[in-house]
């Protein structure tokens, strides 16, 4: 039985206005059963029943933060499980969402790297994680209007399911979300960099997870990085930016003593000389077994003031979630304290 999610809304098996209120019920409602599709006929809706389904998780757990936002752990219709994070601001509405179950990237710091890779989510099992946030947090799934490809995974190793996801998010039949509000992070793929330029429907914003501005502590840290050297992917950037003319997010996790010198702060502005970006300094979040501590409050600001001194635009990210271990870099499957509750899917 085929995830009806998986398809783009163009391909949905009804047409006309059938098709509509089909896309209604699924992405402006938020119905996750055909028999609760009341204006589609009875057969028309067991028709549908027998071809498809539309839960794409067993079981659905959350995790809630002092800060309010909400770690989704999703079991998948396989057993599998990945997760994603609500976080809700008082101008904004945001959900993290993840592209695999486990990273292959393997960067050091992160806890989900040290999870190992699983497999790549489907279409409809990554924008199944934003109706089912909003489901759980009793909103319209039209309601959640900022979205990051940053949970679990590296999205441009699952490029082609990543691409038919945010066709979804923006389809205006169905999640309808704004390109300039849908944010993609990749561990430095530049030959997907480049696949992205050329997505000319799209227009996501990109995020480049740099972390270091040298070879060797980068490659120490993000041992995949060798397929894909610092030049590499500033080339990658620079063409990027050459055909979209967007400006590019450069995420940097501080690690004491490992990439926080003043010396590489200045390695990193020349890099990012002549391109329109800006860099976001991430506190390590703790993890037990990393390895790793956050560079300190003092070593962060010399950090801050190196690269504003050269003319880099740059702020210093706060991760929100850090007790339910939905921070930056903590989302390993893990349940720091009591689970608040349990529920279907959509």
């Amino acid at each position: 039985m085929q995830l009806l999610l998986d398809l783009h809304p163009d391909a949905y098996p009804l047409e006309g206005f059938r098709r509509t209120q089909l896309l209604e019920w699924v992405y402006v409602q938020g119905v996750g059963a055909f028999e609760n599709m009341t204006n589609l006929p009875a057969e028309l809706r067991g028709e549908l029943a027998d071809k498809y389904h539309l839960n794409p998780f067993r079981e659905i757990e959350t995790v809630r933060s002092t800060d309010g936002s909400v770690k989704y752990l999703f079991t998948l219709q396989d057993g599998r499980q990945m997760e994603a994070v609500y976080m809700p601001y008082l101008d904004r509405k945001t959900v993290c969402v993840s592209t695999m179950v486990g990273c292959p990237a393997k960067c050091s710091f992160c806890a989900t790297g040290a999870m190992g890779f699983g497999r790549n989510l489907t279409p409809g099992e990554i924008v199944g994680q934003v109706l089912a946030v909003a489901g759980g947090e009793g909103l319209a799934p039209r309601e959640l209007r900022n979205l990051v490809f940053m949970g679990m995974g590296e999205a441009m190793l699952n490029y082609d399911h990543t691409m038919a996801a945010a066709r979804i998010l923006l389809h205006p039949q169905a999640l309808g979300m704004s390109k300039r509000r849908i944010t993609l992070s990749t561990v430095g793929i530049a030959k997907g960099i480049t696949r992205l330029a050329a997505e000319d429907d799209l227009g996501l914003k990109l995020a480049i997870s740099l972390h270091a501005p040298d070879e060797e502590t980068r490659q120490r840290i993000i041992p995949t990085g060798a397929a894909n050297s610092i030049a590499e992917i500033m080339a990658a950037a620079r063409e990027y930016q050459g055909v979209t003319g967007r400006r590019i997010t450069f995420e940097y996790t501080m690690l004491r003593g490992v990439n926080d010198a003043v010396w590489q702060a200045e390695l990193l502005a020349e890099l990012l000389r002549g391109l329109v970006s800006h860099v976001n300094l991430i506190p390590m979040n703790p993890w037990e077994g990393s390895g790793f501590q956050s560079t300190s409050e003092a070593d962060i600001q010399a950090f801050y003031d190196t690269l504003e001194s050269r003319g880099v635009d740059v702020s210093v990210r706060r991760s929100r979630g850090k007790d339910a271990g939905a921070a930056c870099g903590q989302l390993a499957l893990k349940r720091p304290g009591a689970v608040s509750g349990t529920g279907a899917a959509l």
